[in-house]
């Protein structure tokens, strides 16, 4: 159920609402690689909206990624507003539309190696502001799409443990703000909030 908003101010640490606006809906989808992820994502979106958004959020980096992006797209037919963002996801109006961002953990490379001179805290504030600007698109439903890599073991390569706590802070932070949120595994949906 989407909330009403009373006297919206943003800090780093919370949100307060403001007066009559329609807080968007946020569904997190997360899990590893290959679990089911975007798929579950985009059927859900064609059942929330007969045109929902695409927000592709990946750069293409070698020929195996291109053809894994060609896949995806393949999947979305006409019905699909397509829109690639890597890095500014409130820079578009999406107010009382259903979008589904795919992926936060793409969206979150891209920052990170855009901004290798930043502190992992400096990029994560970033990417929770961006979020939290998602939150305050009025009417929308946001379904959000990442993954867990945090998981494992822990890596001796300092860039990975890096990007690691950096994805792990952003996607506790999406799940914070989330209404609901789905863990998949195997390509079975488990809801978890």
């Amino acid at each position: 159920m989407q909330s009403y908003l009373k006297d919206f101010v943003h800090s780093n640490k919370s949100l307060t609402f403001v007066e009559n606006r329609i807080m968007a809906r946020i569904i997190l989808i997360t899990g590893g690689q290959r679990s089911g992820k975007s798929t579950y994502a985009e059927e859900m979106a064609l059942r929330l909206s007969s045109n929902p958004v695409y927000v592709a959020t990946s750069r293409i980096w070698d020929e195996e990624f291109r053809e894994r992006v060609r896949r995806h797209q393949e999947r979305r037919g006409p019905e699909w507003t397509n829109i690639e963002e890597p890095l500014y996801l409130s820079n578009h109006d999406l107010e009382k539309r259903v979008v589904l961002v795919d992926c936060l953990t793409l969206w979150s490379t891209n920052w990170f190696f855009d901004h290798q001179d930043w502190s992992t805290d400096q990029i994560v504030t970033v990417l929770k502001e961006e979020l939290d600007k998602l939150k305050l698109t009025e009417g929308a439903t946001f379904v959000l799409v990442t993954n867990e890599i945090g998981m494992g073991g822990t890596s001796p390569n300092d860039l990975q443990r890096r990007f690691t706590d950096l994805l792990g802070w952003t996607n506790q932070h999406a799940a914070r703000i989330a209404d609901e949120v789905y863990l998949m595994v195997s390509g079975i949906p488990v809801k978890i909030k």
